[in-house]
């Protein structure tokens, strides 16, 4: 299933009602405002998150909000403008679990097409196991791998870095994993 954004009813510059056609020299059916022409183009939103490790455990958070309340999750939320990727997953990472970390190496980069989201997540250490969940969180804690609640995570791409997590620390290499969330 393909990605369906809410279709744009007004031109944001100038409040007309749109009409969507596709405009000379694109390839794609577009909310176009027949008085000021203004094209409106609608892309996909960027999660950026961390994976932060302390020892052999990783930090997770037990959402205060929806979707998937009460359920597991990484450190993560939408990028905001004005940040990169990695300073956006170093905010998140606080303001979700009240965590200092240092930021390393891109890990995960999943496409979320159905929801039209892109998922960034990077490893990153914790500087010291002095966190506590912000209000978007209930809780916030350190697991092992055999403690991980895999039942209860929240997302396919929390469950994917995490997979890709363990697998690499047992093959001592960590690399970068793209892939897509179906």
């Amino acid at each position: 299933m393909l990605f369906q954004a809410a279709r744009i009813q007004h031109c944001r510059a100038c409040g007309s009602a749109v009409e969507y056609r596709v405009p000379e020299d694109d390839n794609r059916e577009r909310a176009v405002c027949p008085a000021c022409a203004t094209i409106h183009y609608q892309n996909p939103l960027n999660v950026v998150g961390t994976l932060p490790v302390w020892g052999d455990q990783v930090l997770l958070c037990k959402r205060n909000i929806e979707p998937r309340r009460g359920f597991w999750t990484l450190p993560a939320g939408f990028m905001e403008l004005g940040e990169t990727t990695a300073g956006g997953a170093e905010r998140e990472t606080e303001e979700e679990a009240g965590a200092r970390i240092e930021i390393g190496a891109l890990f995960t980069l999943l496409n979320v097409v159905r929801v039209g989201q892109v998922h960034l997540f990077y490893l990153a250490t914790l500087k010291d196991t002095d966190f506590a969940p912000g209000p978007e969180s209930m809780e916030a804690r350190l697991f092992r791998e055999d403690e991980i609640p895999w039942e209860d995570l929240a997302f396919r791409t929390t469950r994917r870095t995490l997979e890709h997590f363990f697998e690499d620390r047992r093959l001592g290499r960590f690399e970068l994993h793209c892939g897509d969330i179906a």
